[in-house]
């Protein structure tokens, strides 16, 4: 049914033209107080309907309504399950290799110096994906969650099991010394409260929109790497069944402005998920600078081998430095 709905979707675009409002489905699985929804998803259906004179507007389908799997998200579009989804492409990093440059250490320090990175390589990464690019933004660089353990020095991460986000960072865990293990956010508050994982490596927005500071104790303030990747998607089918004056509508809606919205609001969110923890009374660990370039140290070698692997149809080394703004 999901799948006729958005199928209608299209032949009423083509049929209609602009002569009908028409209405397209937004899927993503997080609630509709995520600070995604207000920096992202509103304004961009807020605009669209402006510039269109609200013959195109957009529903949201929050908390996993069209599918409840995060890693699935890119699924669905394909299939024509919803029109837009928003996903991370760290959950596929195979599909995804190019996007997922932006995770690895020295590319960004800051939510909107990676989302700007990645707005550099935009016209790269966009090839990735059999879909309209409408947005593409970072959180902030991860932290490092734990509840049974703190982590203040490389030895004290030592055979520790790390939750992280895209493939692309587990060489670096692995060199740290622990081990690495991808999952989606929305099992990794359990997973930490029931032992499943020792720490979660991950962007201290993640502390509020999931409650991690509910089984956390501890929180080492920094970790190696740079801020994943997010990105707003739309059915490519659907876009181009869309008229050209249509399609303007949506490239208007979706301009440079509503990814570094996405970069930005992450920012204050990351700030305020580690307020939240320090209210509850988790301890926060801020490492030495001489303890940083000890971990950094050990993920070098790691890092240039990395740099010499191929990303589609360029190597790593060369992504980066586009993103880097070389």
């Amino acid at each position: 049914m999901k799948k006729l709905l958005s199928l209608a979707t299209i032949l009423s675009l083509a049929i209609g033209g602009a002569a009908a409002a028409k209405e397209l489905s937004l899927a993503y699985f997080m609630g509709p107080k995520h600070p995604m929804n207000a920096a992202v998803f509103t304004p961009f259906a807020e605009k669209l309907a402006e510039v269109s004179g609200g013959e195109l507007t957009v529903q949201q389908f929050p908390g996993g309504a069209l599918n409840s799997v995060p890693p699935k998200q890119y699924a669905i579009l394909l299939d024509g399950v919803a029109d837009i989804v928003f996903t991370l492409p760290g959950y596929t990093g195979d599909v995804f290799p190019m996007t997922n440059v932006v995770t690895l250490p020295t590319v960004c320090d800051t939510s909107a110096a990676c989302t700007q990175a990645l707005l550099n390589a935009r016209s790269v990464i966009e090839k990735e994906y059999n879909a309209k690019l409408l947005a593409v933004w970072a959180n902030v660089p991860p932290i490092l969650i734990t509840k049974d353990k703190p982590v203040r020095t490389l030895e004290d991460l030592q055979g520790m099991k790390v939750r992280v986000t895209a493939k692309q960072d587990v060489p670096f865990v692995e060199a740290l010394g622990a081990s690495a293990v991808a999952q989606p956010v929305n099992v990794i508050n359990q997973n930490l409260a029931n032992g499943v994982i020792d720490a979660i490596a991950i962007g201290p927005s993640a502390i509020g929109s999931f409650k991690l500071h509910e089984p956390a104790n501890y929180i080492t303030t920094w970790f190696p790497g740079s801020g994943s990747a997010f990105v707003l998607l739309m059915n490519k089918d659907v876009y181009d069944g869309l008229t050209d004056e249509q399609r303007g509508w949506i490239d208007a809606a979706a301009d440079e402005s509503l990814s570094m919205s996405g970069g930005v609001a992450f920012g204050k969110a990351g700030q305020r998920g580690l307020d939240i923890a320090a209210k509850a009374g988790v301890e926060m660990i801020d490492i030495s600078d001489e303890e940083k370039a000890r971990w950094n140290a050990k993920i070098e070698s790691a890092l240039e081998s990395m740099k010499a692997e191929s990303a589609g149809d360029m190597t790593i080394g060369e992504i980066m430095k586009i993103m880097m703004g070389g």
